[in-house]
């Protein structure tokens, strides 16, 4: 059986959980099918861990044009290698575009993973202009005419079929993203966090992700105004979305730093080894989101032993085992698509008196990291993922 997957990430250029999944996903999967891997970006090794690879840019004719039509743009462009493949499978709505065209003009099953929806993110609209109404209807049209769909969890799945209800249920399955175990093990050696600047003997918030509006940044920057004044807040920041989140955090960060020690801000995507230990000694990995399908970053931060802090909202509830593996902060959220809580400031301060409540009792905090570890090892091994996907692909050729 031969597979082609289309990505817009792929080693060497991840920079959020989709990537992460594809890769992970098409290191087993090259182990039982001929994977063929379309991805976006500068030319990368012909075969990367058994999978044949190409690279893709936009057209130079699109060079100055909106980023969303660049995407169609190599889109088009990947279409013509995947004749030959059984199943096309695509992540992303930027790869989306490509499995739906491909599937129609080889008569192919076009499988889909859903990691993010358009109608969940509006504020895209801030970054992208016109572009996101493009984005939003390949995203649409794909979804509506795909073979399968695959969700990386429940929560995802009901959302899937509120934004689209033209889809037919029967065809939207959950597969869980996961994580490799043997590569995030945790690390209680204190050279890397202490050239960070963070104190391994003291208390830790830990933060890891992209700074846009789904990650709640600002609502953890306000929460962790309410911390005790020892703990040490760790944020591994990607950069903002737009010019106007930017500034809203830079303030927020200016303002914690005016009022205690210990704001560690780091502005670079650290290596494995180096982000593996910074989590190792987080007293509490937050998680502050108002929108995430499933959260790879909370597998990351378990796997590594944190004790996990998360929104209760999305996948996230699939993977925190609240009161076990961390703790569950409710939330109530608009119905326009945002995920803005209902009351921000009963968000910020149930969000601080949960960090608060583990950051306190170190004791527990690392017994539910170590649930958290054992959880990770036994519900999200790539192995099963895999295993699962593959009855996917089995299923519309059948």
């Amino acid at each position: 059986m031969r597979i082609d997957i289309v990505t817009k990430e792929f080693p060497p250029e991840i920079y959020g959980g989709a990537g992460v999944h594809v890769s992970e996903l098409s290191k087993v999967l090259a182990r039982q099918v001929d994977l063929r891997v379309h991805a976006f970006g500068a030319p990368r090794e012909p075969e990367v861990d058994g999978a044949k690879v190409t690279s893709h840019q936009a057209p130079p004719q699109l060079a100055s044009a909106n980023a969303a039509l660049q995407t169609l743009g190599i889109d088009v462009d990947i279409v013509p290698e995947v004749s030959g493949a059984d199943v096309v499978h695509s992540h992303t709505w930027y790869a989306n575009m490509a499995g739906h065209i491909a599937g129609l003009l080889y008569g192919i099953p076009h499988v889909l993973s859903a990691h993010s929806l358009e109608p969940l993110r509006p504020w895209k609209a801030e970054q992208l202009g016109g572009g996101y109404r493009l984005s939003s209807w390949v995203e649409k049209t794909a979804y509506e005419a795909a073979s399968a769909i695959i969700a990386v969890s429940h929560g995802m799945r009901e959302d899937i079929l509120r934004c689209y209800p033209e889809v037919d249920p029967a065809k939207v399955r959950v597969v869980h993203n996961g994580i490799d175990v043997s590569l995030w093990e945790r690390d209680e050696n204190t050279e890397h966090v202490s050239a960070l600047g963070v104190d391994p003997e003291k208390p830790s918030v830990v933060f890891v992700g992209r700074n846009t509006r789904q990650k709640g940044v600002p609502y953890l920057l306000r929460a962790a105004a309410k911390l005790p004044a020892d703990v040490q807040l760790v944020l591994c920041l990607g950069a903002a979305d737009t010019p106007d989140l930017a500034k809203e955090t830079a303030a927020l960060i200016d303002g914690l730093k005016a009022e205690r020690e210990g704001v560690v801000v780091i502005e670079r995507m650290l290596p494995r080894a180096e982000l593996i230990q910074v989590l190792s000694h987080a007293t509490a990995f937050a998680c502050p989101s108002i929108y995430e399908p499933l959260g790879i970053v909370n597998l990351e931060a378990m796997a590594c032993g944190a004790a996990v802090v998360a929104t209760a909202t999305g996948g996230i509830p699939e993977v925190v085992d609240h009161g076990t593996t961390g703790l569950l902060v409710p939330i109530e959220q608009v119905t326009d698509g945002t995920g803005t809580p209902l009351d921000p400031e009963k968000f910020v301060t149930d969000f601080a008196a949960a960090l608060t409540e583990v950051v306190s009792d170190p004791a527990r905090a690392r017994q539910m990291g170590e649930a958290g570890r054992k959880r990770a090892e036994q519900h999200f091994s790539w192995d099963s993922i895999a295993e699962t996907t593959l009855e996917v692909y089995r299923s519309v050729l059948a």
